[in-house]
């Protein structure tokens, strides 16, 4: 016997809006993060290991 496949749940009115809103805020602060300093430190350690 199968098992029924739930429905995929819609937002609509405010709920979807709100939503839209925070997902954009969320794309806009993708990539923020600056990983120079620890690119850095990690440099240092393999040159000091000699792998580089």
């Amino acid at each position: 016997m199968a098992i029924a496949i739930a429905s995929v749940p819609v937002l609509k009115g405010a709920a979807s809006e709100r939503f839209e809103q925070q997902m954009k805020e969320s794309e806009s602060r993708r990539g923020s993060v600056d990983f120079t300093q620890s690119i850095e430190t990690a440099r240092k350690i393999l040159a000091k290991a000699k792998f580089i």
